[in-house]
């Protein structure tokens, strides 16, 4: 595709998502997504955009808390109440929950990672009474039906989830390894989002209540509705439904212990495989902090699809890797470059990792190519404008929309999201890869396959 039809069709989407009053700078129409946002009495923060493109909607709750909220022993915590906010609440029987989306022709999900709780219902814009209805009495009323039984099922629920994803999954492990490996013991960041096996066995029902009485509070939430909607029809279906929960207590800061790497932490490990792979990983800037964007390019150039320096070397050149890929894990407390390579068989891992060291070597005194930075900003653009096309779903604009809110306090941060990758140049990545990507001051796990016996 020529870069003249790309800008057209970039521009033509940027069109169709662009407010009535975007500011349109240097010829190009700014991305603007319109929002209202005001806040009830009881702290409950609600972001409210009107998209009449077709007749759906979205209600999207984000709870301020993930993983990094809890404490060591009680991990595992947040997790394990994604599952129990599906099991029914003072109003809505257990199993009524899916059964009334389903039969208004709506759906749900919701996920958990080390900083957010999310949840999320997409349906037809007739049913939003009955999404709002549904989702403010899990907020107010989850724990008038949470028993001890009801805990306990979900208990193991997740226990066999984490059998299943983690224990008995390929690699899985060794991953799991690599949180312990990057942060300090007691850092939130340094135990797996789905917690252990012996704190989830370890949790007592009260510690439960007490978990959701802190942090499920409307005060420590933020609720986004997007789709086709009325604008003050909702901001009064959302005051009905959601004024009269209670607040909670203020919610404490997360206080973390430092987390810096002074040297090369190696470690090797066995797992049911049967390819050794290799596993690199640095402690890079949090979300949206200087360097975090161009370490995201970074990754691309390196081993980012099949035109990647590292992919054409090691697995077409050479064909000494199976396959090797990378990406910077932004998160708030600090983030993570990962970059891991897959041996064939009968291949070593120094020979592997020599290369890679060639390559992040090269592109650290190298600047880039323009054509490869063009390639790589071209596939972040398209991706970012499809997920903003779209309203609801994991990714959608209500999920973004919360997103940005919680972490820069603006909901419309789409524009200058963007901006951060359009800013860079091959002097800005080289600098990256050099300051962050030292091979002196990172963790280099290896994974073996088990001996047969």
């Amino acid at each position: 595709m020529t870069p003249s039809i790309r800008l057209l069709l970039a521009a033509g989407l940027l069109a169709a998502l662009a407010s009535p009053g975007a500011v349109i700078a240097q010829g190009a129409p700014r991305l603007a997504v319109p929002y209202t946002e005001f806040t009830l009495g009881n702290g409950l923060h609600v972001i409210l955009h009107r998209d009449t493109s077709v007749p759906i909607v979205t209600v999207n709750v984000w709870y301020h808390v993930g993983s990094g909220s809890e404490k060591p022993g009680r991990t595992g915590f947040a997790h394990l109440f994604e599952h129990l906010m599906f099991e029914g609440s003072k109003h809505v029987p257990e199993g009524a929950f899916d059964t009334l989306l389903e039969g208004a022709g709506a759906n749900n999900n919701g996920s958990t990672t080390v900083d957010r709780t999310n949840y999320y219902i997409d349906g037809p814009s007739n049913a939003l009474e009955l999404m709002l209805f549904l989702e403010s009495d899990r907020m107010a009323y989850l724990l008038d039906t949470m028993s001890p039984e009801r805990v306990n099922g979900q208990r193991d629920v997740v226990k066999n989830e984490r059998r299943q994803s983690i224990e008995n999954r390929p690699y899985g492990m060794p991953e799991l390894e690599l949180d312990s490996l990057l942060f300090p013991k007691g850092h939130p960041y340094s135990w797996s989002t789905i917690g252990s096996m012996e704190d989830l066995s370890a949790a007592s029902h009260e510690d439960v209540q007490e978990f959701f009485r802190l942090y499920y509070a409307p005060n420590n939430a933020s609720l986004v509705i997007a789709g086709d909607i009325e604008i003050e029809k909702t901001k009064a279906l959302v005051e009905k439904w959601f004024g009269e929960v209670p607040r909670g207590r203020p919610v404490p800061p997360v206080a973390p212990p430092a987390a810096m790497l002074t040297g090369v932490t190696k470690k090797i490990m066995t797992d049911k495989v049967q390819l050794p792979r290799l596993y690199l990983a640095w402690l890079t800037p949090a979300t949206y902090k200087p360097g975090d964007a161009a370490l995201d390019i970074v990754a691309s150039l390196l081993a980012g699809g099949k035109n990647s320096r590292l992919y054409k070397r090691l697995v077409y050149d050479l064909q000494i890797a199976q396959e090797v890929y990378a990406y910077q894990q932004s998160q708030a407390l600090g983030s993570a470059f990962m970059l891991v390579a897959t041996a064939r068989p009968g291949k070593s891992l120094d020979d592997i990792q020599k290369v890679v060291d060639e390559e992040i070597e090269r592109l650290a005194s190298t600047p880039a190519e323009p054509r490869e930075i063009e390639r790589v900003r071209n596939q972040i653009e398209a991706t970012f404008l499809r997920r903003a096309e779209r309203v609801g779903g994991m990714y959608g604009k209500a999920d973004q929309l919360n997103a940005y809110y919680t972490l820069t306090g603006t909901p419309d941060f789409f524009e200058e999201d963007l901006a951060r990758y359009r800013a860079l140049d091959a002097a800005d990545l080289s600098s990256a890869v050099r300051t962050f990507l030292p091979r002196d001051r990172r963790v280099e796990l290896i994974v073996m396959p088990e001996e047969k016996k």
